[in-house]
C-alpha cells in the first residue's frame, strides 16, 4: 500500500513538473513573438463621408510610397514617436511623445516591444473639432504656409494634410499611379451599411 502511494507520488510530481516546463515553455517562447503591426487601421471612423480603411501594411512596406519600393519611415505619419531635439529640427512639428522620449519609432522597435514603441493614436492629440486631445492640452496649431493664418490641426485637418500631401507627390514621381488625390474624396471614404 505505501509502495502504491510512493509511486502515486511520484507520478502526479513527474506529471506536474511536465506540465510545468511544457507550460513555461509555451510561455517563454510566445512571449518573445514579434508584435504584429495592425494590417488595417481604421480612419476617420466619425467622418460625414465615411470611414477610411487605411492600408497600413502597403503604406509601410514599400507597395503604397512616394519612391517605389522604399517604405514610408514609421515617424512620417506617426510624428511624436521620436526625441523632441529630433522634433525640434522639424518644424512646424513641436511634440515628442511620451515627452521624455529617448527612442525613434521603427517596425523593429514596435515588434520588439510594443508598449516600449510609445505609438499614439492620431486622435490623442488631433482631436475632433471642439474636442479636447487626451494627451496635450489642447489641438495642435500652424501656422499657415501662405499666410499668417494659423490652422487648428484637428484630425481632420492632420489626415487631409498629411495623406493628401503624400498623394500628391506620388503622383509626382509615379504619374501612373491609382492613389487619390485631394479631389478624389470617395476613393478613400467610404459609407457604412446603417
Amino acid at each position: 500500500m505505501k509502495r502504491n502511494i510512493m509511486f502515486a507520488a511520484i507520478a502526479v510530481l513527474a506529471g506536474g513538473a511536465f506540465v510545468y516546463t511544457v507550460c513555461s515553455g509555451y510561455i517563454s517562447v510566445h512571449a518573445q513573438e514579434p508584435q504584429k503591426m495592425p494590417e488595417v487601421v481604421m480612419l476617420g471612423k466619425d467622418a460625414k463621408l465615411g470611414q477610411i480603411a487605411f492600408n497600413h501594411v502597403k503604406h509601410n512596406s514599400g507597395a503604397y510610397t512616394i519612391t517605389p519600393g522604399t517604405p514610408i519611415a514609421c515617424t512620417t505619419c506617426h510624428h511624436t514617436a521620436r526625441p523632441a531635439a529630433e522634433i525640434a529640427n522639424n518644424p512646424p512639428l513641436k511634440t515628442a511623445w511620451p515627452p521624455d522620449r529617448t527612442t525613434t519609432l521603427t517596425a523593429a522597435l514596435f515588434e520588439k516591444d510594443r508598449a516600449a514603441a510609445g505609438v499614439a493614436a492620431c486622435r490623442d492629440c488631433h482631436a475632433r473639432d471642439k474636442e479636447k486631445p487626451k494627451l496635450i492640452d489642447k489641438i495642435p496649431e500652424i501656422k499657415h504656409e501662405a499666410s499668417a493664418a494659423l490652422i487648428t490641426m484637428t484630425n481632420m485637418q492632420a489626415f487631409h494634410r498629411t495623406c493628401a500631401g503624400c498623394h500628391a507627390e506620388v503622383r509626382k514621381t509615379t504619374p501612373a499611379s491609382k492613389g487619390p488625390i485631394q479631389t478624389q474624396c470617395m476613393m478613400c471614404h467610404k459609407k457604412t451599411k446603417a
